[in-house]
């Protein structure tokens, strides 16, 4: 997988401090294929985390846990509501850790999808950086299982893309 399958992401940094990180995204996959990537419990695991809860529709409880761990073994816990839902089209998660998680779905080009993904979050710089090396990374993850290359052993997963593409973040 390389670095240039998703283009890179843009920070905006509001007056409040929060931070908007966002990636629009040509997926040459159907909008119900994606949908089921980014908004169901069978989907979200091949690429990014298990969705311990998702109540589907505005309020739901969710309860995303990552699936990659860290240095010490530890899982990303995330737990909030579904703040935005519109089914084939919008689905919003706003998480402890993460802040709001948006996925916007249109459709593109025949048979393809437009994913404008957004992460709204208060933060300092450093975890800023993390965040869009770890959506960066995550996105491209995204991109290949929908190729039909999904994440199966998280076990193997390793620091190592994420790092260069945090240092990449960092240097632009």
């Amino acid at each position: 997988m390389t670095d240039d399958v998703i283009p890179r992401g843009t920070s905006v940094t509001r007056d409040d401090g929060t931070h908007v990180l966002h990636w629009e995204v040509p997926l040459p996959h159907p909008v119900v294929r994606v949908w089921h990537a980014v908004a169901t419990p069978e989907g979200l695991p091949s690429w990014l985390c298990a969705a311990e809860v998702l109540e589907p529709g505005v309020g739901g409880a969710v309860v995303l846990r990552w699936l990659n761990a860290d240095a010490d073994g530890r899982h990303t816990l995330a737990a909030g509501h579904v703040t935005a839902w519109d089914t084939e089209r919008v689905a919003e998660y706003t998480v402890t850790v993460h802040g709001r998680i948006r996925f916007h779905l249109e459709a593109h080009r025949g048979d393809g999808t437009v994913l404008r993904f957004t992460n709204e979050l208060r933060c300092d710089d450093e975890v800023r950086l993390d965040c869009l090396a770890g959506w960066h990374d995550h996105l491209a993850l995204l991109a290949a299982a929908l190729d039909g290359s999904p994440v199966t052993d998280w076990s193997s997963w390793t620091p190592d893309r994420w790092q260069r593409l945090r240092d990449a973040y960092a240097a632009a």
